[in-house]
């Protein structure tokens, strides 16, 4: 019997969901898609370290005439891990959605996001946007902008970071599952139990002895180039896909570092507002991972932006 037969949850297997794969040139990318491939095409890009089990409790409540389209991105749930010696680049999560879109053959499509996805989903939207109609940002601000002028001292730490591992990295530790969903849960305070076992159904695979989780360590690393905020902003000035921001109450907003009055981030939110009536900006009850603790609180709000008509006024 598997380990996580008593963990199934009935969310996770609600609708037509169907698990895809998309050769890349160091592996594949995986994917789940939920609806029919006639629908109206929706890019769902999760959050650092979580996979696409994020959105398993989501998707079943929103409109059914979408195509959910549920990326892991490289080193995290089953996509490959990126080649050996290579760091994880953030631009290059951006290039694994673009080459989805191309597999698709999808030309136009919108963007659900969770905190790092937001960050790849707006970095998408400036670089093509002629290819994005909406752009959803569950709790993020679309971009994570570099601040401060050490850029140098980034890129040192995250070179040396990235060869430190490598001359560490032993076999991966063996976990029972109840110590698996233990250690994720002492590394995502946000994340309740019930969300961590549907995030460990992807994020784990079974070895003997237990479990081994999948994610590829470099993950966990800095990446060695971020932008800057002036960077952020001429980007930005790109979008014209209409957006929503949600900000959970609880969550990364009321973190210091994140603090949205405070630059960069009221610098960020200043450059959507300028964005004429494209922005929308929401606040709901819960914490950074309310869309999968709590679906219900953001379900409606997605649901109405999805389906309104992009000429409307917010």
């Amino acid at each position: 019997m598997s380990f996580f037969s008593k963990w199934i949850s009935t969310a996770a297997v609600k609708g037509l969901c169907q698990e895809l794969s998309f050769t890349v040139p160091w592996g594949h990318i995986a994917a789940k898609a939920w609806g029919h491939p006639s629908g109206r095409p929706v890019f769902c890009l999760h959050g650092w370290a979580d996979n696409a089990n994020s959105f398993d409790r989501l998707i079943p409540l929103l409109p059914e005439e979408f195509y959910y389209m549920v990326l892991d991105f490289p080193g995290h749930g089953v996509s490959s891990h990126r080649s050996p010696g290579v760091p994880y680049y953030f631009t290059e999560y951006i290039s694994d959605v673009r080459r989805v879109a191309d597999a698709l053959n999808w030309n136009r499509f919108s963007i659900l996001s969770h905190s790092m996805g937001g960050h790849v989903g707006g970095l998408f939207c400036s670089i093509f946007p002629e290819m994005v109609d909406k752009l959803i940002i569950l709790d993020g601000y679309g971009f994570y902008p570099f601040a401060g002028n050490a850029l140098q001292e980034q890129l040192q730490k995250a070179i040396n970071g990235l060869i430190k591992l490598e001359k560490e990295q032993d076999s991966p530790r063996v976990y029972t599952p109840d110590g698996a969903l233990k250690r994720l849960l002492q590394g995502n305070g946000s994340v309740s139990e019930e969300s961590g076992k549907i995030l460990l159904q992807r994020g784990s695979t079974e070895v003997p002895g237990g479990l081994v989780f999948t994610r590829d360590l470099r993950i966990n690393l800095r990446t060695p180039v971020r932008y800057t905020i002036d960077q952020c902003l001429e980007f930005q000035k790109n979008i014209t896909a209409t957006i929503l921001l949600i900000n959970a109450k609880d969550g990364l907003w009321t973190q210091e570092k994140w603090n949205p009055n405070k630059p960069p981030f009221s610098l960020l939110l200043d450059g959507y507002r300028s964005l004429s009536n494209q922005f929308r900006l929401e606040k709901v009850e819960g914490n950074h991972h309310v869309h999968l603790n709590e679906p219900e609180r953001v379900a409606g709000i997605i649901s109405e932006f999805l389906r309104m008509d992009l000429t409307s006024k917010l």
